[in-house]
């Protein structure tokens, strides 16, 4: 069995191993490879694709779905920790899918779990499942990975599909364009992560001078809810808005857009029905992926990781005496080995990702 919590628990190998089984179940359906799994699916932030596609994907392989889309229909209104409510649904259940508001949560609920975790989204953090979805579209759409120019736009720093997705796109030898004002341009510890493995990149405020480099458009939502200060989300919130006349014409024949979503403002309605908008395909994608988790989750494929070569460039000890110091990392929320991460020499958070200075 097998939990996704980040990008960088894969190797190249494994990623591509699992957009493989992806194809082949969305090509030849199972409708029974988990006819006998329960899955938990607890959403304690609001959700629409992700949720609904995970649970399209359960019913798709036979499993059957208990949970929320809610926490003020749940114990937590009366105070229970997340460390109890995970024991308690491992108990009703065969694979934990949740999404949470706190950064490093779905990494703290493996540790009290006897059961698989799906990250479904935590915090500002980390989304695998979305991040294999946009992979998997753009190996179909583009016909490969490697060597694409993707430029990131908008909410770069509470972005987690954001974050992900680089993660696992420096794997393929990839180049990139951050743009977004300094306001909400790519968090330090992601470009760490990029030096680290000598990824190139390039940090810009417009989109335009670009548009005709790249292959990939990666727009994202200025996300309201993740910033502290509203003032600052009101500087913001309208910073790159794309249409039809801004795009087409304007960049490569054959790049294409995709969002996670929702999206609000940021790509008008009349992109919609242009060759380069695949956001709603990309979307439906989401269940083939989610499906081909599920059955690595729960063990009826496996990924043979002893036949990979995995270069360690980390380790992980605990440190007691160490607490990140991000403010929405689980850490400070719930009592924690305080593990730390050590990769060339810099410190990390073992929940969060974030640095420990």
């Amino acid at each position: 069995m097998r939990d996704f919590i980040s990008m960088k628990d894969f190797t190249k190998e494994e990623i591509l191993r699992i957009l493989k089984l992806a194809k082949s179940l969305k090509e030849n359906p199972q409708g029974n490879l988990l006819g006998d799994k329960i899955v938990s699916s607890l959403f304690f932030e609001p959700s629409t694709r992700t949720r609904l596609s995970f649970t399209s994907a359960a019913y798709r392989v036979g499993a059957k779905v208990l949970g929320f889309d809610s926490p003020d229909a749940t114990s937590l209104k009366k105070g229970e920790s997340l460390r109890d409510t995970i024991k308690m649904t491992g108990a009703y259940s065969d694979v934990i899918v949740m999404r949470h508001p706190i950064d490093g949560a779905a990494r703290f609920a493996t540790e009290v779990s006897n059961v698989p975790i799906i990250n479904g989204g935590d915090g500002a953090n980390e989304h695998p499942s979305q991040t294999l979805l946009d992979l998997y579209t753009i190996q179909e759409e583009m016909e490969k990975i490697d060597n694409l120019k993707i430029a990131f736009v908008g909410d770069l720093k509470y972005g987690r599909t954001v974050h992900s997705l680089s993660k696992a796109l420096s794997m393929f030898n990839c180049e990139f364009y951050f743009v977004a004002p300094d306001l909400i341009q790519i968090p330090e510890h992601i470009l760490k992560f990029l030096n680290n493995r000598n990824i190139k990149y390039t940090l810009v405020d417009d989109y335009k001078d670009i548009l005709p480099e790249i292959d990939v458009m990666y727009m994202t939502r200025i996300q309201r809810e993740r910033f502290e200060n509203l003032d600052e989300y009101e500087k913001v919130k309208t910073v790159y808005e794309i249409d039809k006349n801004s795009i087409v014409g304007k960049c490569k024949e054959e790049m294409i857009i995709l969002h996670p979503l929702p999206r609000v403002t940021e790509i008008n309605i009349d992109l919609d029905d242009t060759k380069h908008a695949l956001y709603f395909k990309q979307a439906a994608n989401g269940v083939p992926v989610r499906e081909a988790m599920y059955a690595i989750a729960l063990g009826k494929y496996h990924l043979d990781e002893d036949e990979i070569d995995v270069e360690k460039r980390e380790s992980i000890s605990d440190h007691e005496e160490i607490q990140c110091k991000n403010n929405r990392c689980i850490t400070q929320i719930e009592k924690t080995r305080n593990k730390v991460l050590e990769e060339n020499g810099i410190k990390y958070c073992y929940y969060c990702g974030r640095e420990i200075k």
